[in-house]
């Protein structure tokens, strides 16, 4: 899994603020299942996660080849 994650964790929840992380379901009453680079897992709330501009960046530039 070399491939950057697409989303970051905006909320201080259990210190995860700033990390990225992927979503793996999507729940009802906007939730969703995140995980992070070291496999935790943890379901919140999808305001809790932006677009990670970074990945969205590279993911263009390799696209581009």
């Amino acid at each position: 899994m070399n491939a950057p994650l697409p989303y970051i964790f905006r909320w201080n929840r259990q210190n995860r603020k700033g990390q990225p992380c992927e979503v793996l379901a999507r729940g009802t009453m906007n939730s969703c299942l995140v995980r992070f680079a070291d496999g935790y897992r943890m379901v919140t709330s999808r305001n809790a996660i932006m677009k990670n501009k970074a990945a969205s960046c590279q993911e263009g530039e390799s696209n581009r080849a």
